[in-house]
């Protein structure tokens, strides 16, 4: 029995169900801060280094200082996600996958019991950096490169992917295809439920998305003091 689990290929961490269910998260932290948090996104950060460099091409410093606070806190999140990876490992209970989970957890709760009036920037930053640790965290689903927050390469990957299929027909095109194809739907998904939501239970309603994540942690926790208890020193693909 310890044999065949340290044969396993994938760990949990890297499955598609967890892929598809931390996509649909973010889909609903994307309606969540665009309708009631400010007007933005915080699942990258593209836009604002565009705006950042807007702001720096137009002189206006004092904006341009202010994009570096979520720029900067999107390179913190990815930088501690990092450092704590590779750190919690040692103590073998947990893996980190299943801890930033965890973490993310406790964070939407707090910013679901945010008052109205509160500075949306708290529930942008927040978001930046738990998107970043995220990110850089899950990374392959099932040795597919994959990212968790975004759907712009996703987009990319179907298309070409499609392309490639169409030409040459190779099973390994239509698995990626299909992988790239419903991480994309998932995200939709989650954003039409967070819009949804958002209508209905406002400012409350980004608690829904921690009842997802909640979900995830548990199946975590369960692979990481079971069946995976062997293999919590095994690094996911891609890092």
């Amino acid at each position: 029995m310890q044999d065949r689990k340290i044969e396993k290929e994938y760990l949990e961490c890297e499955q598609r169900w967890v892929y598809f269910l931390l996509i649909t998260a973010a889909g609903w932290f994307g309606a969540y801060t665009f309708i009631l948090r400010g007007g933005v996104f915080c699942n990258a950060q593209t836009a604002n280094v565009v705006l950042f460099a807007i702001a720096l091409g137009q002189q206006r410093w004092t904006d341009a200082l202010y994009l570096l606070i979520p720029i900067g806190a999107y390179f913190l999140g990815a930088f501690v996600s990092e450092l704590l990876g590779k750190t919690v490992k040692r103590f073998r209970l947990l893996r980190w996958d299943t801890i930033l989970i965890g973490v993310e957890i406790l964070v939407i709760i707090a910013l679901g019991f945010l008052p109205k009036d509160a500075p949306d920037q708290i529930c942008q930053i927040a978001l930046n950096f738990i998107c970043s640790m995220q990110f850089n965290t899950f990374r392959q689903v099932k040795g597919i490169p994959a990212a968790t927050t975004f759907v712009t390469n996703h987009i990319r990957q179907v298309g070409s992917h499609l392309a490639k299929y169409l030409r040459h027909h190779e099973s390994e095109s239509a698995t990626r295809l299909l992988t790239h194809g419903l991480l994309i739907l998932f995200f939709a998904v989650g954003a039409v439920i967070g819009t949804i939501c958002c209508t209905l239970f406002g400012y409350r309603s980004i608690l829904g998305s921690a009842a997802i994540l909640l979900t995830v942690f548990i199946r975590l926790t369960i692979a990481d003091r079971s069946y995976e208890k062997e293999l919590l020193s095994r690094v996911p693909h891609g890092h």
